[in-house]
């Protein structure tokens, strides 16, 4: 499998990069500050969720990385905004029934969130090269709003895809 460079086009389908690159932004606090604007359509309203913000660390994956695990939530989009400045894979397949040969991979860069949009497949965090910190956004209240699937065969990802 081919990691591809994480964009707004190539990611479209599978929610929102979350990056300044290309975002609408406008000065405030008298012209202290730029603000990039409405980056996200974060989506936690069913079944009356509230957004949650959540701090989570991630330990580093090594290569190759064996992909036997994918989930996604059906009742909001998750948001990933890291802290830190260190690269780190994002694993998605689209919505629906899952399908392995729907699997993509992009290398997320310093600067670039994600956002799953809800429903949409993907694998749990993936830092790169060291400890990562990320901000969640991401759905709390009543219902089940997370579902796993297990792969029939794992799929290995090598550091040659980079």
């Amino acid at each position: 499998m081919k990691i591809e460079k994480l964009t707004r086009e190539a990611f479209a389908a599978f929610g929102d990069v979350i990056t300044k690159e290309g975002a609408h932004h406008y000065p405030i606090n008298e012209g202290t500050t730029e603000r990039y604007h409405d980056l996200a359509q974060i989506d936690v309203a069913d079944s009356h969720g509230r957004p949650l913000v959540s701090l989570m660390e991630g330990q580093p994956r090594q290569f190759p990385l064996k992909v036997t695990t994918m989930e996604r939530h059906p009742l909001g989009s998750q948001a990933f905004i890291p802290l830190s400045k260190n690269p780190y894979l994002v694993l998605v397949a689209p919505r629906g029934e899952f399908n392995p040969s729907g699997l993509c991979a992009f290398l997320a860069e310093a600067g670039q969130g994600v956002n799953y949009a809800k429903g949409v497949w993907h694998h749990a965090l993936v830092a790169l090269d060291e400890v990562s910190e990320f901000i969640v956004i991401d759905r709390g209240g009543a219902g089940s709003n997370c579902e796993e699937v297990q792969l029939r065969e794992p799929v290995t990802i090598s550091e040659t895809a980079l």
